[in-house]
């Protein structure tokens, strides 16, 4: 079912459900209140009936509603640029309801648009430059950079739902849902695409891992409560996978060569040493490997002669090659011209550097032009643009002193550099464009989580479903073409492990670092109250799909056929099902 589908079947659910309840207040919405009298602690009530006072504008007049919007606290939105409810509610007029939910559609997959542009051609290629520079191995950068760069998307959206008490439902409905979601419908897709035999090690690792993370959110929530030691402890168990990821690679390593040693008379190695037990090291690295022949496909020049600088500087800015426009089919085309306008605003504002290209993707005219637009763009967007109109001891704006030494330092180096070859400080823009495009993930995650929530004040959906579908689906989708791409290709063992290795980072970070950003914010422990059946209903469905991948895939001796594929998208179409009617008040618990 593809998400047009499944955001339509929302629509029309919740249209039938305003239409038979009358007026509804939206349910599982998160708030705040205080434990037992405690004034130092923050009660973030995700998925219960909680005093959120923007739900009752449904309940109100269509005319009343701009006026409540704006005079209720609750309904200011304090993270993202647009105050989306002042924008449904104000300034479109109430008969253009739809209207306005297809505009924040719309919106919404240009947000996405954005965070997977800039997760991809500038997050992940300067993560690989950085860790290429601190000379790091394979494995840990995998485990660390590359965990970073794929799921940057999800944790800054987490970070940003767990910032705000309304929003704090979308956080763990997203990580959970994304969850199922990556580990029956992507992972089901890639043996429906390309059945084959699992590394067994490395897949029972990742899913014992993703297990105790499940497990130990899931105890969390029950209990009620984290504190600041168990929130570090949660983050240090990915340190404990990542230790773990090195020395089992170490081991086996170790092995492989005493086998190579021992049959090094033999002409070829045992049937045995290639069994579902090898290492997903064997793996060329496919996913540096494609991005980098994208990457070299779009950005170099077609002809290597010498150019100016004003054509350097086109060349550079120009997002679409030739030779690949060419080649590629018509929706490619279309997707191409809509994303072009974005990416060329971001090659603008986000510098790249690429270790592996004999000039390190050294483009003088631009990277000097970057010195200015980097760290402008930094004191606009971070925190949704807080520092934008600061002032230096209240007389000078903070925006346009970065900006003259932003031009002071851009003239140096380009009066102290050439075309041809990159200085010796080149590893340095990878640092920036590192900061600079993770600040733009950021700002555009904070502008999803606020509009999700107008879209759950608007449609009386709670946080927690909009989080397990729009916003799952919206950071997942990237991942789900990539491994059923990486699978076709021929390597479906390295898509099944980016399928668990990736959540079990998204989920360990999604939620610590949420927690203790709120924790730093606030100075107090983080509570959850829960009340809503949804919520367990995705907590267990997650860790059911976890424990039958964990006893199914070695009955069938770690092998992945089209039948096990099969299983896994049921099993995910049921589990939407079932939260969507426990969603609707279809099941309950009397």
């Amino acid at each position: 079912m593809s998400s047009a589908v499944r955001l339509s079947l929302l629509l029309v659910l919740s249209c039938h459900q305003q239409v038979t309840s009358g007026s509804h207040v939206l349910r599982n919405q998160p708030g705040v209140g205080l434990s037992g009298g405690s004034s130092n602690t923050t009660r973030a009530m995700m998925f219960g009936n909680s005093d959120d006072e923007c739900d009752q504008v449904m309940n109100l007049s269509a005319a009343d509603r701009c006026a409540f919007v704006k005079n209720t606290p609750d309904c200011s939105m304090e993270d993202g640029f647009i105050n989306y409810l002042r924008v449904a509610f104000c300034l479109l007029p109430p008969n253009l309801t739809p209207l306005t939910i297809t505009l924040c559609i719309i919106w919404l997959l240009f947000l996405f648009i954005i965070l997977g542009l800039t997760a991809s051609k500038f997050f992940c290629p300067n993560l690989s430059a950085i860790s290429t520079s601190l000379h790091l191995t394979h494995n840990v950068a995998g485990v660390t950079f590359l965990a970073l760069g794929n799921g940057a998307p999800d944790i800054f959206s987490a970070i940003a739902a767990f910032s705000h008490p309304h929003t704090a439902g979308l956080a763990v409905g997203a990580l959970f849902g994304a969850g199922i979601f990556v580990t029956t419908v992507v992972a089901g897709s890639v043996a429906l695409v390309k059945p084959f035999a699992v590394a067994s090690r490395p897949f029972l690792r990742d899913v014992i891992f993703y297990m105790v993370a499940v497990y130990w959110t899931f105890f969390m929530l029950y209990r009620g409560t984290t504190t600041l030691t168990e929130t570090f402890g949660y983050l240090a168990l990915y340190v404990v996978y990542v230790l773990t990821v090195i020395i089992s690679a170490y081991i086996y390593n170790r092995q492989k060569h005493s086998i190579n040693s021992s049959v090094r008379s033999v002409p070829h190695i045992p049937a045995e040493f290639h069994s579902s037990d090898s290492s997903d090291d064997d793996l060329p690295c496919l996913n540096g490997g494609t991005i980098q022949q994208e990457y070299e496909s779009e950005y170099r020049p077609l002809l290597p002669y010498s150019e100016s600088t004003s054509q350097i500087l086109l060349s550079s800015l120009n997002p679409v090659d030739n030779r690949t426009w060419r080649r590629k089919s018509w929706g490619w085309r279309v997707l191409k011209v809509l994303k072009s306008p974005v990416e060329v605003l971001l090659l603008l504002c986000i510098p790249i550097v690429d270790p592996d290209k004999e000039d390190k993707n050294w483009r003088r005219p631009l990277n000097c032009l970057h010195l200015v637009t980097a760290p402008l763009v930094c004191v606009l967007a971070f925190q949704s643009g807080i520092y934008a109109d600061y002032l230096i001891q209240g007389q000078f704006p903070l925006w346009l002193m970065t900006f003259l030494l932003g031009l002071f330092l851009s003239g140096i180096v380009f009066c102290t550099t050439t075309n041809d070859r990159p200085p010796k400080y080149h590893p340095l823009f990878a640092l920036l464009g590192f900061v600079v495009s993770a600040v733009l993930i950021s700002a555009a995650a904070s502008e999803v989580v606020s509009l999700l929530h107008m879209l759950g004040v608007v449609l009386s959906l709670s946080n927690t479903v909009l989080g397990l579908t729009l916003l799952a689906w919206g950071n997942s989708i990237g991942d789900c073409f990539s491994d059923i791409t990486i699978a076709r290709q021929g390597y479906p063992r390295m898509a099944i492990s980016a399928c668990f290795g990736g959540i079990i980072f998204n989920m360990l970070f999604g939620v610590g670092l949420g927690c203790l950003v709120q924790m730093l914010k606030t100075h107090s422990h983080v509570e959850f109250e829960l009340e809503g059946l949804l919520t367990w209903v995705l907590a267990g469905a997650l860790g059911l799909s976890l424990v039958l991948s964990f006893v199914i895939v070695p009955l069938c001796r770690f092998h992945l056929g089209r039948a096990y594929g099969i299983f896994l998208l049921v099993f995910y179409g049921i589990f939407l099902l079932i939260a969507l009617l426990t969603e609707f008040g279809e099941i309950h618990i009397a």
